[in-house]
């Protein structure tokens, strides 16, 4: 599984866990409700800063978000 797709499944699972709206999710990271949605489908790989960003705005960690990823990846192989 691409790098991009994985993490932007992460993402995903980890937005909806909380209730919140890929709206939402923009906001609270400073980022762009598209730019949230083509890393949810796999179109675009964040920055290192963006993972913190996001990471905060969900109430996590980088490190769970870049786990989850390696995890969903090594799944998949």
């Amino acid at each position: 599984m691409d790098i991009a797709v994985a993490f932007g499944k992460v993402l995903r699972e980890a937005r909806l866990s909380q209730k919140v709206t890929q709206e939402a999710l923009a906001a609270q990271a400073g980022l762009q409700r598209n730019y949230v949605s083509l890393m949810e489908r796999g179109h675009h790989q964040p920055t290192l800063a963006t993972v913190f960003s996001l990471a905060a705005a969900l109430n996590s960690s980088p490190l769970d978000l870049v786990k989850s990823t390696m995890e969903k990846i090594s799944a998949c192989t």
